[in-house]
């Protein structure tokens, strides 16, 4: 998930936190705890031992505990092992390791093109 030219991790929330309310962050955040919330980040990291019941909006998001919600991602859904989703997945790309859990829908889309991409057509070549 992280590259060099990735975000690095801003915000934590803490094995022995609990939060309520809505998070609204840049970069990456990383939830050890429980968080009763929707959550929107840029990278979104989700530890084995936390518990989200809420919705995420992020570029990208990797599970490695348990939510309750709605995902919804640009690039990114990796739900790892011990990953448990329960909700709709909404991504361009999904991933799931053996031993994860993940009771809902998922649908996938394409990368929408940059309105500044530009494609170009090469002609047949004759006979």
């Amino acid at each position: 998930m992280f590259h060099k030219n990735s975000e690095k991790l801003e915000s934590l929330i803490g094995v022995n936190s609990r939060f309520t309310g809505e998070i609204d962050t840049k970069g990456t955040i990383r939830i050890d705890g429980y968080v009763e919330g929707n959550i929107r980040a840029d990278w979104v990291i989700i530890a084995e031992k936390s518990h989200v019941k809420g919705n995420i909006h992020a570029r990208g998001i990797v599970v490695g505990g348990r939510i309750e919600g709605n995902l919804h991602a640009k690039e990114i859904v990796e739900l790892k092992n011990k990953g448990q989703v329960n909700g709709e997945i909404f991504t361009t790309k999904l991933t799931v390791v053996e031993g994860a859990l993940f009771e809902g829908r998922s649908s996938m889309h394409k990368l929408e093109l940059k309105e500044d991409s530009k494609v170009i057509e090469l002609p047949a070549k004759g006979n």
